[in-house]
């Protein structure tokens, strides 16, 4: 039940904010699980306190559910969703926040999720090859 009331409520934002596809909500809704629970893993004194993290601390939980998910299609897959910049990310949470889907601190803004990282450097870089490797000659010696 609770899914069906999410998928409402991503068409309602969906219609108001046609940005982003309905699939970017889905998965920003899974990163964010993916993200408390790697928080506690590593951070058990946050035990028991509130499940919250940082507009920071997300998109870093996003960037690595990204990989983990997609692997080098991981750019490809936010761009067709019309994700291309961590700011986008902050308008999907922002968004599910004014429907109560998501909960804020008073802390909380959207400008916590510019700039903190560029999509080529965290999607695209850590599948090319590593530089600095020297080609080797027709002869095989390098």
């Amino acid at each position: 039940m609770q899914d069906l009331e999410f998928t409402e409520i991503v068409g309602l934002i969906c219609k108001e904010d046609s940005r982003f596809d309905r699939k970017a909500y889905n998965f920003v809704r899974q990163a964010l699980d993916h993200t408390v629970k790697e928080t506690k893993r590593k951070h058990p004194e946050r035990t028991g306190k509130s499940q919250h993290v940082t507009g920071a601390e997300l998109l870093q939980g996003i960037r690595a559910y990204a990989l983990d998910q997609y692997g080098p299609l991981a750019k490809t897959v936010l761009t067709q969703w019309g994700i291309g910049r961590c700011a986008d990310f902050g308008d999907i949470v922002f968004n599910l926040i004014e429907y109560n889907v998501f909960s804020k601190t008073e802390s909380d803004r959207r400008e916590d999720f510019a700039d903190i990282y560029d999509f080529d450097e965290a999607f695209v870089k850590p599948f090319q090859p590593a530089g600095g490797r020297r080609a080797r000659s027709r002869t095989g010696a390098a």
